[in-house]
């Protein structure tokens, strides 16, 4: 018997239940309470948030962990457009004496307070705290502000970390902004963009457990960016197998060659998604939506 893709694809496209919200929610606040009663970090310029699916409400059922990312204003990393912008700018500003490497153990020493040892493990990136039945498990990653300057007047903000094995040596994400243009690209296609997303962040994920390497080698934040590159209209349907359809459609058609996708950006439109050093290529990413039109059935 056919599978019934309407029936799978509504499914797919809910978002998460009010309990897991809940706990996801506790994650967060147990977190920030960890900074308040660390004696290091308690005064400090500091800011807990949720971040990745979970903040952008795409998360699907294997996305078992939540992002959190604790900021600290107290110093920041600089880009500058050029020389004379770095030039000016550098006069009002001094080297920190609060460094990125003592941010990131204080807040290890905070976790380890809070919940333990054995339920704080460090990564080169963040931290892993296990989850319990109050909280789901979480990633705890350190930032400094980093602040994109485009003029000397002005810059966008977004994060920075420095990862302990240096690979990459930076990691640069603009969580405020990819929440934003998530939210409008949402109200313009009638509240169906991120459905979408969690349909192909959750076939991808049934695709890669029955082996196909274009699914494994998909990350969802990928699948995710991909979705928000198709055009509004793609949207226009009341029907999940049809509308998935023309969003499959349209961004294979534009993979083919790096020519009609190049401009193509994050969700935050402030890093390009296939320039660069991306973990990712524009050849795999034509491969995996080629993969997931065959997969569906479509023809």
């Amino acid at each position: 018997m056919a599978r019934d893709w309407e029936s799978v694809f509504g499914t797919w496209s809910q978002g998460p239940g009010k309990s897991e919200q809940e706990r996801v929610e506790n994650a967060e606040r147990q977190i920030r309470q960890a900074i308040q009663a660390s004696p290091r970090l308690q005064n400090r310029n500091i800011r807990v948030f949720t971040q990745g699916s979970y903040r952008n409400r795409v998360n699907v059922r294997r996305d078992s962990d939540v992002d959190i990312g604790v900021l600290c204003f107290d110093a920041f990393f600089p880009e500058y457009p050029d020389d004379n912008v770095k030039e000016v700018l550098n006069k009002s500003f001094s080297d920190g004496t609060y460094t990125y490497a003592e941010f990131k153990n204080e807040l290890e020493e905070a976790l380890v307070a809070r919940f333990g040892r054995g339920a704080v493990s460090r990564g080169s990136k963040s931290f892993d705290v296990k989850a319990n039945t109050y909280r789901v498990e979480s990633d705890v990653a350190a930032f400094f502000e980093h602040r994109r300057y485009t003029s000397t007047s002005h810059y966008w903000s977004g994060v920075e970390m420095i990862p302990d094995d240096r690979s990459p040596p930076r990691v640069r994400n603009w969580p405020e902004q990819h929440y934003s243009n998530g939210v409008k690209k949402n109200d313009e296609t009638t509240r169906r963009y991120k459905r979408v997303v969690r349909i192909l962040k959750t076939l991808s994920n049934e695709m890669a457990s029955n082996g196909i390497k274009s699914a494994q080698d998909a990350p969802s934040f990928l699948v995710e960016c991909l979705v928000f590159n198709a055009s509004n209209s793609r949207f226009n349907y009341t029907a999940f197998k049809p509308m998935v359809r023309e969003v499959l459609a349209e961004l294979f058609n534009n993979t083919m060659s790096i020519e009609t996708c190049s401009e193509w950006g994050e969700v935050s439109e402030l890093k390009y998604l296939f320039r660069g050093a991306q973990p990712w290529t524009r050849e795999r990413a034509h491969s995996f939506l080629s993969d997931a039109w065959d997969y569906v059935g479509y023809s």
